[in-house]
């Protein structure tokens, strides 16, 4: 297992390379606009699947980013197609936000306004203002700021609920996908809300958007990371009464650099202090009880252990060891990062066609058929967490 942080760095630039290949030279729709929103696990174009808001945002956060720290005009390019694509498209221009996803020609099919999906816009669009300096880009995404403010926060139990129709009046089905609680809050909302507030006030710092991620965090602090367990909940009613048994072990490691990351940017000492131990628990017992060795469980569902290995919470627990690594200085951590960087290299790199794995099950064997690309699977995750270590163990040494 290569430890090397020379070693793990080059490795890691190469890969982060490779992946924006893959969406620059396999995604872009040139007939349509945009991105296309899907390829099968063997490569092969899915022409008519839908183009997600979720998909879209996070792509034209993953080439602004690629194009501000690397500077190359073709991921310059890719961030300029993808903006265009969802301010003319995905924009809701009689009522404001974003559409949940249009067909494969960009003509919208489900109109309804998930405060998740808003959030990702936020976040590509706060990155690419961050990379161009747009006006325009840093103005919508201060509107769809003020938008979720306005009809998804709960002013009077906090936090924010899950969805919304595309006027903003309620709606009986709120679930973010098919295998979610259909439940007013979800902690999964509210950490990809916290997500583009942060970014967004490295945009541009607001007062008000500072108070949005101050009231994010007291809200994890009190009703999502559970008492007892000193892990996150997942579902929850309008009074914050916990609505399921789930345990998943990639949320609690990315909210676990997601939360404390919010904190630092807006310079709260006293939040990063109180989030210090609370990050490294979620850390420490997604190790004691996801962990394998190499590699974590996707999550634990009213007890039973689902033992695929996702993308993700692979990407994820390598920036959450990497971030435990950096504020505790115990390398323990950043060996652990460095075995979960060998098994995604190993196991969930696909090195004939490109891209990551969706999956592999718990001995690290390619035995599904999930897509390669598509509503749920872009190059966030695994870009992000690649860039995210890097930079930890450049600032390191």
């Amino acid at each position: 297992m290569e430890t090397n942080p020379k070693e793990i760095r080059e490795q890691m630039r190469a890969e982060y390379a490779n992946i924006m290949s893959f969406w620059i030279s396999k995604m872009e729709d040139h007939e349509y606009g945009g991105f296309y929103g899907g390829r099968d696990k063997d490569g092969d174009l899915l022409p008519n699947a839908e183009k997600g808001a979720i998909l879209n945002g996070r792509i034209l956060w993953s080439f602004s980013t690629a194009a501000r720290i690397f500077g190359r005009p073709e991921y310059k390019e890719a961030a300029n197609r993808a903006y265009c694509f969802l301010r003319d498209f995905f924009y809701d221009k009689q009522n404001g936000g974003f559409y949940w996803s249009l067909d494969a020609k960009g003509a919208p099919v489900d109109t309804k306004k998930q405060a998740y999906a808003q959030g990702f816009c936020i976040y590509g669009l706060s990155e690419y203002y961050r990379m161009s300096q747009d006006p325009e880009a840093l103005k919508l995404a201060m509107e769809t700021f003020h938008l979720i403010e306005k009809h998804f926060r709960d002013t009077q139990n906090g936090g924010y609920i899950e969805a919304l129709s595309a006027n903003w009046a309620p709606l009986d089905d709120v679930r973010l996908s098919e295998k979610d609680e259909n439940t007013p809050k979800s902690m999964n909302t509210h950490l990809h809300i916290i997500e583009p507030y942060a970014n967004l006030y490295r945009a541009t710092p607001d007062e008000e958007v500072k108070a949005a991620i101050l009231h994010c965090l007291d809200i994890f602090a009190n009703k999502i990371i559970d008492p007892q367990t000193h892990r996150f909940n997942l579902f929850f009613d309008m009074d914050w009464k916990v609505m399921s048994n789930i345990d998943s072990y990639g949320h609690d490691i990315e909210g676990a650099w997601l939360l404390y990351e919010a904190a630092e940017v807006i310079g709260d000492e006293k939040w990063m202090e109180k989030l210090k131990p609370i990050s490294q628990n979620l850390v420490d017992i997604t190790l004691k009880e996801g962990w394998d060795g190499d590699s974590i469980f996707y999550e634990k569902v009213n007890g039973v252990l689902d033992t695929d290995k996702h993308w993700w919470p692979q990407a994820e627990a390598m920036v959450g060891l990497a971030d435990t690594w950096r504020l505790t200085r115990n390398d323990a951590y950043y060996e652990k990062m460095c075995r979960v960087w060998n098994f995604i290299r190993n196991k969930i790199v696909d090195t004939k066609k490109g891209e990551w794995l969706w999956r592999v099950n718990k001995d690290g064997q390619d035995a599904y058929k999930d897509v390669k690309a598509g509503f749920w699977k872009c190059p966030y995750h695994n870009s992000r967490a690649l860039i995210e270590v890097i930079t930890r163990i450049e600032n390191a040494r």
